[in-house]
């Protein structure tokens, strides 16, 4: 039997890996904006790049580039794929 893979902040994905999310942390009022750009539970995403300064991030997510700060993709969390 394997153990499901752990949760990880979406901050904490290597760059050039992918990862599904499993859990979106943030307040309900910030919710829609990513709703509305494709970020769901259940999405693939790929960590891009982080700024020069570590705020924001870069992300990959449906076929497209989307950049966050690093405090929402703090409160995303993800289970990283092999």
């Amino acid at each position: 039997m394997t153990t499901p893979a752990t949760l990880q902040p979406l901050t904490l994905v290597g760059v050039g890996r992918t990862a599904t999310v499993a859990e979106i942390k943030l307040p309900p009022e910030s919710r829609p904006r990513l709703m509305e750009m494709g970020l769901l539970v259940g999405t693939r995403v790929e960590l891009v790049r982080f700024a020069p300064m570590g705020d924001p991030i870069e992300i990959k997510v449906r076929g497209y580039n989307l950049t966050l700060r690093k405090h929402e993709a703090e409160q995303i969390f993800v289970r990283a794929n092999d």
